[in-house]
């Protein structure tokens, strides 16, 4: 049994507080994601429950004409605008200090290690219940799949992937990248990282 799954952050969301939609740019991102994806089998898409995300995912749904699960598992550490009165540069001393201290856990939201962990839940419930061959997408955010992948795979393992991986492990993940998980038996390969080739014809303002 061998299961793929295609982690996806989100397309270029505005730059504002809140929850955010996508930019004119994103939407073109998301379109040439599912243009991508309409090639690849899918039997399931889930989501952040974050606007950004759920607007990412639409396009590919919409060419498979499959429905959106979202999972809360796969929102972000934390978002700015759910502290009330937090400014964009307490915000980012925030999720900074969340990065380098994994067990540092924030005013709110959640600690690096704890994303992980609710992100690790829901890909080992998903390869339980999966008995064959199969495809999934999950359009999520740049900080939890590094959260995920920093606190799961060997530092040695992913330098491979980055020569300075932990240190830089905030820069790594572009807009509508695509990282492509393996599980086969009883773990999962890294077989796609942050993968934006499917982007490189147009050039995006962030």
């Amino acid at each position: 049994m061998s299961i793929n799954l295609y982690i996806v952050r989100h397309a270029i969301k505005e730059r504002a507080i809140g929850d955010v939609p996508l930019t004119s740019d994103g939407i073109l991102q998301a379109k040439l994601t599912s243009q991508y994806f309409s090639r690849i089998s899918l039997s399931m898409i889930l989501s952040s429950p974050l606007r950004r995300a759920q607007e990412t995912a639409e396009y590919t749904a919409s060419v498979h004409n499959l429905s959106i699960k979202i999972d809360n598992r796969l929102r972000e550490r934390a978002n700015w605008g759910d502290l009330p009165g937090q400014t964009f540069q307490e915000f980012v001393e925030m999720w900074d200090k969340c990065t380098k201290d994994p067990d540092y856990i924030p005013p709110f939201g959640d600690s690096a290690r704890q994303a992980c962990e609710r992100m690790s839940s829901l890909l080992n419930e998903l390869v339980k219940n999966l008995t064959s061959n199969t495809n999934i997408l999950i359009v999520t955010h740049g900080g939890l799949i590094t959260d995920y992948l920093v606190n799961t795979f060997p530092e040695n393992v992913l330098n491979n992937l980055h020569p300075r991986f932990i240190a830089e492990q905030s820069n790594l993940i572009p807009e509508c990248s695509i990282t492509k998980l393996r599980f086969d038996k009883q773990s999962f390969i890294i077989e796609q990282f942050a993968d934006i080739e499917h982007l490189k014809t147009k050039n995006f303002r962030r």
